[in-house]
């Protein structure tokens, strides 16, 4: 059976691990957004405004990233912002990536435009259906793709950092109910 102390070590050694590990974490979800905002490594599109609104929002930077590195002060605080990132990152793989498409009909001259061009396509996935990934979006070359991983990095980041903070708040609790047993 574990003494009182000996759960106060365990403790400590798990929030230093659990810090570290939140830490990192938000640095990537930070580095992923900051990504989104540069399709193809290109910096035309952010100048022309021709990100999409899920990129722009930036939750990976503040959500993902800054909230969580705050986590030292307020778990809360970063259980929202992971929470919003997981959000948000769901919601843009959902919608798909923001880029040109050709939105002429039948018998109507070509005109593209920029937009979300898997929104309404009602009976089909455009995350299961790869034939669409590089014959719709014009522009950014291999915009959903783009999209796809970083998105899906996002949402997996923040979900690791849900449970994280989730832990952090249990070893936490822990920690202040030993030291009260303690004395």
């Amino acid at each position: 059976m574990l003494s009182s102390p000996d759960v106060m070590a365990c403790s400590r050694t798990c929030s230093r691990i659990l810090g570290l590990s939140l830490g990192t974490t938000a640095l990537f979800a930070a580095g992923a957004n900051l990504v989104l905002l540069f399709p193809n490594w290109d910096v035309t599109y952010l100048l022309r405004g021709l990100i999409g609104r899920h990129a722009m929002l930036g939750s990976g930077l503040w959500g993902g990233g800054l909230m969580i590195l705050t986590s030292l002060l307020s778990s809360s605080l970063a259980f929202l912002g992971a929470l919003i990132c997981f959000i948000t990152s769901g919601v843009a793989l959902k919608d798909g990536p923001f880029c040109m498409f050709d939105v002429s009909s039948f018998n109507q001259t070509q005109a593209w435009k920029y937009g979300y061009p898997f929104q309404d396509l009602h009976n089909r996935n455009y995350l299961y259906d790869h034939s669409l990934w590089n014959s719709v979006c014009l522009e950014p070359s291999k915009a959903v793709i783009w999209h796809v991983a970083f998105f899906s990095i996002l949402l997996c980041i923040s979900l690791l950092q849900i449970l994280l903070v989730v832990i952090h708040f249990i070893n936490s609790f822990l920690g202040l109910f030993c030291s009260l047993c303690e004395k």
